[in-house]
């Protein structure tokens, strides 16, 4: 049986000011390096065959801060990137919402029907997504794995296994940074045991 970890990269300099990431970067906070290392401790004990991570480099961080010393290999994937925002990376979000309102509002109220003048739609971003997973369940036929993403992605990969549509990607719960998921029986009949997870966080 396969089990897939997953989770969302730690707190970033632009996740406090509120600046969109997409494909651009920021690097890790303090919290967000402790709250990394804290889900590490947690997992300490989970045998891992494989870390799949973004490619980006505050994921890539957030794995090694949980691999820790261990012999795991971590293997990078542009298919597991944050959706691609175009012209809005590097932006502030008030200003997004005042410069191009009725795109803003639709990527976060309607998200089955964001159509965005550069970028990905979430239509895109599931299709990759989708391809992914198939390559991991593939090439994993049981043992853990753990993902280590970004939120976008992360709420595709939990509506993907519990069947739901795009129209419904931002109902709770909320995708903390380091928040953990786990589904079982990915390679069958899935399971999901936990849905963004941070009781880790408790006294962090």
């Amino acid at each position: 049986m396969l089990t897939l970890y997953v989770t969302r990269h730690g707190e970033t300099e632009w996740n406090l000011q509120r600046r969109m990431q997409g494909w651009m970067d920021s690097a890790l906070t303090p919290k967000g390096t402790r709250d990394a290392a804290s889900l590490g401790q947690r997992l300490k004990n989970v045998e891992f065959k494989a870390i799949y991570s973004s490619s980006s480099k505050r994921t890539l961080r957030t794995a090694e801060l949980i691999r820790g010393d261990r012999d795991i290999p971590m293997i990078p994937d542009d298919d597991l990137r944050e959706i691609h925002l175009g012209e809005w990376e590097g932006k502030i979000a008030s200003e997004i919402e005042i410069e191009d309102s009725e795109e803003y509002g639709s990527f976060w109220k309607t998200p089955h029907q964001y159509k965005p003048k550069s970028g990905e739609s979430f239509y895109e971003v599931h299709d990759r997504v989708k391809a992914v997973l198939d390559r991991i369940i593939a090439g994993n036929t049981d043992g853990n794995v753990l993902i280590v993403t970004h939120a976008v992605v992360v709420k595709i990969i939990m509506s993907y296994f519990k069947g739901l549509s795009l129209e419904t990607l931002w109902e709770p719960p909320f995708v903390h940074g380091t928040s953990l998921c786990v589904i079982e029986g990915v390679d069958g009949v899935p399971e999901i045991v936990l849905e963004g997870d941070i009781s880790h966080l408790s006294e962090n």
